[in-house]
């Protein structure tokens, strides 16, 4: 009989248990199915991971790759490891911020771990970062501006429990379907209410029984608008307000009128008391990408946060709850010694850094005093010149940063060391390419969005010349440390151990947590000190309240709008949005075959098609940006509001045209607005700032 395996699904940061079952071959899984054991999903599940999962792509690499005569071409590992190892250290030789490191958000909590080891502790370098700043950054520094701690305060178990769902920003009925149909759920179950706040109508804004759409660019606006009308409807819990908070006076001092803001947003003023109506019941908050992807996500995801703290939806069945897109978001944060040493240690303190050199027994003096100024900043860096050598793990930044041409010539200028599963963007760059397992052949841990870590096992065996993530980066960093690691392959639990150890006591306390309660429990949420506890609501125990900043109280804020980072014109008078489709991973290196040449489509109103329409041309147009230039596939589509153009954003070309504008406290880019113009394809301009417009 076929053995059957518990895991975890990497689809999206949901976290549901899976169990697959082993080919006969070893070539790939055959089966795979919910887990009924799993805390998370309890069996049930969306078929997105499942067809991943099952159908591993062909277009892998399969063999170590090094660039000869302006090709890549096959060789060992020996020499692809002897030549990155070498580059590594010929650079840290003169200054460790000659090198940069990109990570990301789909490896496990180990492999994650041990690529901040080799980053900080072996390189030393500041200039490290994940693809989860892309996505997640805005909402982190939120979550620490106003609770003194990352992470959302609510868990699943709040989402049954909730009146009303406000979802800002986001679509989880595709990017979240799981999570969606218990919302859906709860709705029904409660005689609740969906409130979406969308520019678009979505899947989910289609299902919602109040749907308001903001400008792109303005939902900071647009939340004020809901705040101020929250205040003068009287609907504040002074009780919590008073015990529980500070900078509340300050708050509502700089509050806008609501009329004022909702103009200002582009929404009615009777919907935004509508929205703020609902707040007197049990409230969720959801937001994602449309709320983080902002000159002002941070500002906003605080609003949302004081929306959430004014009305008392602080506590069970409510509260701020930031959706996350990948898999492994969460862990990426908390174990990667990206913006905090493990554990949320903070970066800057001493005392944590001295325990972090003990542990890894490295130079107190190596590690760098400050984590560094953010991915885009990076690529900036890297754009400059001031960066020799660049190692990306697991992402795609030509394809998913914004200036997308920019990024490629600063990745082409740089050696370039890429370690990947499947062919991308960001390898045709490449210098030195480290083929990786898939997680269906891996072995390691992965922490949802809700704080869950559960077990990723491995039924299959990757191909014979591809090893797991966790053992290149460790081969790495043992040829530029001796002895950082043990001898690759590394044992996964033994990592785990280590991660745990250095957990102890923080805020993100995982030292409960084994590898054998995983296997019991399957999945156990942290805070877990010891290993009969679990972590629940944040900040909340038994009606008592306690906040991680200085205080003990959580913080209101003040920011307000000031304007989209690219507005319209004469030259430029639409603006360009971006959103997910059904069915397609990140940008898309997953899902989409590496021979597919299909153009991207855009949708756009058919009022707009009429107003511009010598600019189409057998069903296509070029939409131009002051970046570069795209040729588009054209579906008219009345959800998308006239004067906008929505485009998918997994398609590598579409961040030719995005700017890299990022939010100042978060240095999130600004993904989901700027201003573009539409020129018939039989005119368009071929010389643009990057080269001939994309084809």
């Amino acid at each position: 009989m076929k053995e059957t395996q518990p895991t975890t699904c990497m689809r999206c940061a949901v976290g549901c248990g899976y169990l697959q079952t082993e080919a006969d071959d070893d070539e790939h899984i055959v089966d795979v199915s919910g887990d009924p054991n799993h805390p998370t999903n309890g069996g049930v599940k969306c078929q997105r991971g499942v067809r991943e999962t099952t159908n591993t792509r062909t277009d892998r690499l399969t063999q170590p790759l090094i660039r000869r005569g302006g090709s890549l071409q096959p060789t060992t590992w020996d020499t692809a490891l002897g030549v990155a190892a070498t580059r590594l250290v010929e650079a840290v030789r003169q200054n460790p911020d000659n090198v940069a490191v990109l990570g990301s958000g789909q490896q496990t909590n180990e492999a994650a771990y041990a690529l901040g080891k080799v980053t900080r502790g072996a390189i030393g370098t500041q200039y490290y970062d994940a693809n989860t700043t892309l996505c997640m950054a805005s909402a982190v520094a939120a979550y620490y501006q106003a609770f003194g701690s990352d992470g959302p305060p609510p868990t699943y178990d709040d989402i049954p429990k909730a009146n009303t769902h406000i979802v800002w920003g986001a679509n989880p009925a595709v990017a979240h379907p799981v999570l969606y149909s218990w919302i859906m759920n709860s709705v029904t179950e409660n005689d609740g209410e969906l409130i979406v706040v969308d520019p678009v109508i979505t899947t989910t804004a289609a299902d919602a029984d109040i749907h308001a759409q903001p400008d792109p660019g303005t939902d900071l606006a647009l939340a004020r608008a809901v705040l101020a009308a929250v205040i003068a409807s009287g609907n504040v819990d002074e009780q919590f307000v008073d015990r529980h908070t500070k900078g509340y006076a300050e708050m509502v001092e700089s509050l806008p009128t609501v009329d004022a803001a909702a103009e200002t947003a582009g929404v009615a003023p009777k919907r935004v008391r509508d929205i703020a109506s609902t707040l007197t019941v049990n409230t969720l908050i959801y937001w994602g990408m449309g709320v983080n992807q902002s000159i002002q996500g941070t500002g906003t995801a605080r609003a949302l946060i004081d929306l959430c703290l004014a009305t008392g939806n602080v506590g069970p069945g409510s509260g701020p709850f930031s959706l996350t897109g990948q898999a492994n978001s969460m862990g990426n944060r908390v174990c990667a010694s990206k913006g905090t040493w493990p554990g949320h240690r903070a970066f800057g303190d001493s005392a944590n850094r001295k325990i972090i050199a003990d542990t890894w027994d490295v130079p107190f003096g190596r590690l760098p005093k400050s984590p560094g100024p953010g991915f885009i900043r990076i690529i900036d860096a890297l754009a400059r010149g001031n960066i020799d050598i660049c190692w990306t793990v697991a992402t795609n930044p030509v394809a998913g940063v914004p200036d997308s041409s920019r990024v490629e010539t600063a990745l082409e200028d740089t050696f370039l060391i890429t370690q990947d599963t499947f062919r991308s963007d960001t390898i045709n760059c490449a210098d030195v390419v480290l083929p990786a397992a898939t997680w269906g052949e891996s072995t390691g841990t992965v922490m949802n969005m809700e704080r869950r870590i559960s077990r990723v096992t491995a039924s299959a065996d990757p191909p014979a010349k591809v090893r797991q993530d966790i053992d290149i980066i460790a081969a790495v960093g043992n040829r530029i440390h001796a002895g950082l690691f043990n001898s690759p392959p590394l044992d996964p639990t033994s990592v785990f151990d280590e991660i745990r150890e250095l957990t102890a006591g923080t805020n993100a306390d995982m030292f409960g947590i084994t590898y054998d309660r995983l296997e019991s429990e399957r999945a156990v949420r942290w805070p877990a000190p010891s290993a009969d506890t679990e972590g629940g609501y944040r900040y909340h125990d038994n009606g008592e309240w306690s906040f991680q900043t200085a205080s003990g109280q959580a913080r209101f804020s003040t920011e307000t709008h000031t304007q989209v980072p690219e507005p319209v014109d004469s030259e430029y008078p639409l603006t360009l949005t971006t959103g997910r489709t059904d069915g397609v991973y990140n940008t898309g290196v997953r899902t989409r075959d590496d021979t597919d040449t299909e153009r991207p489509t855009a949708r756009i109103h058919p009022e707009t098609i009429v107003q511009y329409l010598d600019s189409f041309e057998r069903g296509q147009t070029v939409i131009t940006s002051r970046r570069s230039q795209v040729i588009v596939d054209v579906s008219p589509n009345d959800d998308i509001p006239p004067g906008m153009v929505w485009l998918p954003i997994h398609n590598a070309t579409i961040n030719e045209l995005t700017l890299s504008a990022v939010d100042p406290h978060s240095a999130e880019p600004n993904l989901k607005q700027c201003a573009v113009a539409l020129l018939a394809p039989a005119r368009q301009k071929m010389d643009t700032p990057h080269g001939a417009v994309s084809k």
